[in-house]
């Protein structure tokens, strides 16, 4: 079904215009090597993203491959001791291999050329987030980036979303969250936007279609023909 068309667009980093998978995988089994533990792989990563870095250090910890039980725990002299190996090893690989996805720079520049009003928002922490965005070259498409560590709040909490709402002068109803998990979705629904999904990304390994977004495409290449 067509989308109404927005004023405003924001866009999710992790999974919708970048694909971040080899840097967490480097610096999670950097860490897990530094640990005398068993390296995790990239195909495990990719079904543990999407909870924040916190999260992801504890599925690595636990090799728990049931990627949405939160109920498991490691020991937490453990985890304090890891997530800082984690963190250091980030700051110097947070874009070392990451890459925009096929129809990233063609989908922004649709937006970007049709006035509509641009942001990222992301629950990544500003300091991994802003040297992604500086080193793919994007980071000037947005009028605002809103980080995991931004607000008081992140999604899916709706509070980031309505923050760039409010910022651009934008009612809810006028506006479209663009991202590829639940979290997306559950932020855009209780902020009143409507959302958009690509199916691809990290979604803890589950079709995203089945989170009943608005809309789905394959690529951002796609978003002129959704509205």
């Amino acid at each position: 079904m067509p989308l109404n068309q927005p004023e405003m667009v924001l866009l999710d980093l992790d999974g919708t215009l970048v694909d971040t998978v080899p840097d967490l995988t480097y610096c999670l089994d950097s860490m897990l090597q530094r640990l005398s533990m068993p390296v995790a792989g990239e195909a495990k990563v990719r079904e543990w993203i999407g909870n924040g870095i916190e999260q992801l250090v504890k599925h690595a910890l636990t090799n728990d491959l049931t990627t949405n039980n939160f109920d498991r725990e490691p020991e937490p002299s453990l985890f304090e001791e890891a997530l800082p190996l984690f963190i250091n090893c980030y700051r110097q690989n947070a874009c070392k291999q990451s890459q925009l996805y096929d129809g990233v720079r063609e989908g922004l520049d649709y937006l970007a050329n049709n006035q509509f009003k641009l942001g990222c928002v992301t629950n990544k922490l500003s300091q991994f987030t802003n040297i992604i965005l500086e080193t793919l070259g994007i980071q000037n498409k947005f009028g605002i980036v809103i980080s995991g560590d931004t607000l008081p709040k992140k999604k899916p909490d709706p509070l980031p979303l309505l923050h760039a709402a409010e910022y651009f002068g934008v009612s809810p109803a006028r506006s479209l969250m663009v991202g590829d998990s639940v979290n997306d979705v559950r932020a855009a629904r209780a902020a009143g936007f409507q959302v958009l999904c690509v199916s691809y990304g990290y979604n803890l390994g589950q079709d995203i279609r089945l989170a009943n977004p608005d809309h789905v495409v394959d690529t951002l290449a796609e978003l002129e023909a959704a509205f």
